[in-house]
């Protein structure tokens, strides 16, 4: 049987590409080696904010998956201009006509012609395209050319942005769509009033370390005692100041030897105290490591589609602490019974002390997540789900029902 052949498109790809959904394309594009051909549509972009020329155009290959990158038209200031302040209001409100729509949609990039114009050129060469990310320009300039052969991987998020009419119509253009948790899919198709569009609620599935060990992780970055940890961007999308934030109240108010371990990079100010300790960039096994070293994983973003850092978490068995704001992060802690969840100071503290207080619960919380985790974010469940949605996309009349 001759494999298919599909092309993923998603705004930036690369081993050092660290974002959610950027990552969950790459395993995504690994794994369904198995079952097609796959061949990635990106950018040049390893910055987000400024969607920079980083890597050099052209094709190369990474663990076994064609990239396609195409430069950048141009760049994005990181300050916005009054005018592009004036009309993201007017785009906010539905207040625009469709030249104003394309330029400001244009203006959020990644701006690549080049990538649109490939996109355009391969319809005939694809059985089915995969376009990761509501809110970028390569998705929605993208996706329409393709609109019958295309399946979104929105990565929505209950945020302000989603609310834009902007948005409305690319909700209701692909063939089908893949939803990451069944709150994401319930908030959007709310939304966007796109039930009727037909969808599967797929995930993803983590790959678990061949080894692990939480005393390298606490020989190469010296760190001592009890420590929660967080794994991302340190900016403020991410919540990261507010955590920082709650755990120096907590430290006050509280005689605990408890740390903060934050993994990754970013441009929020970091207090120098002992107790808060920054690794910077890490790699996928000091990650694992981490993880299994600390008392608990937190995740304080409000806006997530599905965490993939409180799944590997949990494959350490380690027991989640999440913003509560977030209805995705409470919906997981609550069918896993896998984590516990804040939504002010007060309830951040309390949290803490139980988990410090209680360890054999504590432990009973990550063995939960674990057995959750391993029951439907396997990667053989996943692929299965994604051959049921490219069976339906290559074979079904346009019009019939994709069954979750």
């Amino acid at each position: 049987m001759t494999k298919l052949k599909l092309a993923i498109i998603v705004q930036r790809y690369g081993l050092e590409v660290s974002g959610g959904a950027e990552l969950h394309a790459r395993w995504l594009a690994e794994h369904l080696l198995s079952i097609a051909d796959v061949d990635v549509f990106t950018t040049c972009a390893l910055d987000y904010r400024t969607w920079s020329n980083h890597y050099p155009a052209g094709i190369t290959n990474i663990n076994g998956v064609t990239v396609h990158r195409f430069p950048s038209d141009s760049e994005r200031p990181l300050q916005l201009s009054k005018e592009q302040i004036r009309l993201g209001r007017k785009i906010h409100k539905g207040r625009y006509d469709p030249t104003e729509e394309t330029e400001w949609m244009w203006s959020q990039g990644p701006t690549s012609s080049h990538l649109i114009q490939k996109i355009e050129r391969s319809y005939h060469l694809y059985d089915a395209f995969i376009f990761f990310t509501y809110q970028y320009a390569s998705t929605v300039f993208g996706l329409p050319l393709v609109s019958d052969k295309a399946i979104l991987v929105p990565t929505a998020h209950d945020e302000p942005i989603l609310y834009y009419p902007v948005f409305r119509k690319l909700f209701h253009a692909p063939r089908a769509i893949a939803y990451n948790t069944e709150a994401e899919r319930l908030f959007v198709n709310r939304i966007t009033r796109n039930s009727h569009v037909p969808h599967t609620v797929v995930g993803i599935g983590i790959n678990e370390p061949p080894d692990h060990s939480a005393d390298r992780f606490r020989q190469k970055f010296n760190v001592e005692g009890p420590f929660i940890t967080y794994l991302g961007r340190l900016v403020e999308q991410k919540n990261v100041p507010e955590l920082i934030d709650y755990f120096v109240r907590y430290k006050a108010a509280h005689h605990s030897d408890l740390k903060l371990v934050l993994m990754g990079k970013g441009h929020v100010p970091i207090p120098d105290r002992p107790d808060i300790i920054t690794t910077g960039f890490v790699t996928e096994q000091d990650k694992f490591d981490g993880f299994a070293a600390a008392e608990a994983v937190i995740v304080p973003s409000v806006f997530e589609s599905l965490s993939m850092i409180a799944l590997e978490g949990w494959l350490m068995e380690r027991p989640l602490l999440v913003n509560g704001n977030c209805e995705v992060l409470r919906v997981q802690c609550q069918r896993s019974h896998g984590g516990l969840y804040y939504t002010t100071y007060e309830e951040f503290a309390a949290m803490l002390v139980y988990l410090q207080n209680n360890p054999e619960q504590k432990v009973q919380l990550g063995r939960n997540g674990h057995r959750f985790t391993q029951t439907n974010y396997n990667w053989d469940t996943i692929i299965s789900k994604y051959q049921a949605m490219l069976d339906h996309v290559t074979t079904t009349e346009i019009g019939q029902n994709l069954h979750p």
